[in-house]
């Protein structure tokens, strides 16, 4: 099992910035893939960015792509999701989660594990 716990959610006003954090515990050696996804109230859940923990290859919806950053730090078992010049319809719960070997790294149903999320919301 894989415990995820988000943080650094919170209020900002359009173009500011929020970085996301992402503690993993647990069976920690199964997770080959992290990503994050969000959903705002009445939508989809939607991928928004992933990174290998392998290699390190990181991918990026078209959507945030330029503004959001993913990164890691296998030590200290934490996935980070830095956010830059934020707009309204970036609100939403944003989740992290994880997934094993054979993840692909947009398709939410190969992740096994979720954390609990945490809320950004972005105000005009």
């Amino acid at each position: 099992q894989v415990q995820l716990v988000e943080s650094g959610g919170g209020s900002v006003q359009a173009g500011g910035s929020l970085r996301l954090s992402c503690e993993a515990s647990g069976e920690t050696y199964i997770t080959n893939c992290m990503g994050w996804f969000r959903q705002a109230p009445g939508k989809r859940r939607e991928w928004v960015a992933s990174i290998y923990t392998s290699g390190a290859s990181a991918y990026y919806a078209n959507s945030v792509k330029d503004r959001f950053t993913i990164s890691q730090d296998n030590a200290k078992k934490m996935v980070y999701l830095q956010m830059h010049s934020l707009k309204p319809e970036d609100t939403a719960m944003y989740y992290c989660a994880a997934g094993g070997r054979g993840t692909t790294y947009w398709y939410a149903a190969d992740f096994g594990y979720w954390g609990q999320g945490t809320q950004v919301t972005v105000s005009s």
